[in-house]
């Protein structure tokens, strides 16, 4: 199979997994969740599940923003090393995001099963390797900081990454016990699906217009006309949040990824194994569950999509010549090249919480690479914001923080 595609691997591999009406008439709910990725169809899950009468809607097609562009690699480490995040904010709110993000992987795997998931959630571990010499001496100080919290972690020198993973040019590295995959597109189809059956309702290529804000519930306003009133409204909306929030409380970056031909002989050293390094922009890479290397990076500041999309084949070029370095002997046959944008923060944390502007509303929006796990964070975080309970995370991840 020769095929270079801009379209999400993903989206491909799936097809047209669910097909759902747009909004013909007025409705009413307790919760109105935007956002149909993997970020609403887990709140979504969580606001049925707890009994709220939940409708959802996208602007666009079901998973078809960001869920279709995930690498879907689950990872507790965020994107903020956590000896720089306990300088940010603290050892305990630090310790404690990546503990959420940890957990966030078990509640992934017991939800999986729960629903009798064909998303391929698999368990894995987690390398991540110094990419030059000079990122050692900080990588041993995350390596320590780890562990004091409690991590189950590994430092390996580099003759023994080459020995089991067969990586090259390292300069040693964490391995982390702690890591799993999972095609997020499917998996979000999937809990959407499970959730209908429940009583969920859902509407695609329905765009919310506007928002009046009542005492105890808003009225929205969708691009056909029609009305939706509802006592809350969740938005799940990932970094197009910035075309609604003014304040510059995100960047937004564009990242590439290219898929291998199927050759599960060839990759089996890391088919239980996440990968990633210490380059800025990092590398990351992982087995997919039909047997394919999936590989990311080549991360730059997101302008437009048009300029996004025209750099596909350079930034092809770029990730498989990183490879190169630490596999000098690889051979990799590219299948799928595509492109995806995402969010950005100074601190490595999402926004999960309530914005002063948006009367009735909640945000749970999950940036940089743990955009899943964050999600499953809110999830707990959304339940007890609907019955007015305080989350212990609610002040690290909150906004104007």
């Amino acid at each position: 199979m020769d095929l270079k595609s801009n379209e999400p691997f993903w989206l491909l591999k799936n097809g047209l997994t669910a097909s759902y009406p747009s909004l013909k008439s007025n409705e009413s709910c307790d919760v109105l969740i935007i956002g149909g990725g993997i970020t609403g169809s887990l709140i979504a899950h969580q606001m049925v599940s707890d009994g709220y009468k939940t409708i959802l809607i996208d602007k666009r097609e079901i998973c078809n923003g960001s869920t279709s562009a995930t690498t879907s690699m689950l990872q507790y480490e965020i994107d903020v090393p956590l000896f720089e995040l306990i300088e940010k904010i603290g050892e305990k709110g630090a310790v404690e995001s990546y503990k959420a993000c940890s957990n966030a992987i078990d509640v992934l795997e017991k939800l999986s099963k729960q629903i009798r998931s064909g998303s391929g959630f698999k368990r894995k571990k987690s390398l991540y390797f110094a990419a030059k010499k000079k990122d050692v001496d900080w990588l041993k100080k995350e390596y320590k900081a780890r562990k004091d919290a409690g991590f189950d972690v590994k430092w390996l020198e580099p003759d023994r990454i080459v020995k089991e993973f067969g990586f090259e040019n390292t300069f040693g590295g964490i391995l982390s016990k702690q890591g799993a995959s999972i095609d997020a597109f499917k998996f979000a189809h999937e809990l959407l699906d499970h959730n209908v059956k429940k009583g969920l309702k859902i509407f695609d290529k329905t765009e919310m217009k506007k928002v009046e804000y009542h005492r105890g519930f808003n009225l929205i306003t969708v691009e056909s006309g029609f009305q939706i009133k509802a006592k809350k409204i969740i938005y799940c909306i990932g970094y197009e949040s910035k075309n609604l929030i003014k304040e510059n409380f995100v960047d937004l970056k564009s990242t590439y990824a290219v898929v291998s031909e199927i050759d599960v002989d060839k990759f089996k050293n890391i088919s239980s194994t996440l990968v990633w390094n210490t380059a800025d922009p990092y590398l990351y890479m992982r087995t997919t569950d039909d047997g394919r290397l999936l590989i990311g990076g080549g991360d730059e500041d997101f302008y437009d999509a048009e300029k996004r999309d025209f750099l596909l084949h350079k930034k092809e070029k770029e990730i498989l010549k990183n490879l190169k370095k630490i596999k000098p002997d690889y051979h990799f046959y590219t299948d799928f090249v595509w492109a995806g944008t995402f969010g950005e923060t100074k601190d490595g944390l999402p926004y999960i919480g309530t914005h002063k502007k948006f009367k009735n509303s909640y945000f749970v929006l999950g940036f940089g690479g743990n955009g899943i796990t964050f999600s499953v964070t809110g999830m707990d975080m959304a339940s007890k914001f609907m019955k007015n309970k305080k989350h212990p995370l609610s002040g690290y991840f909150r906004f104007g923080r």
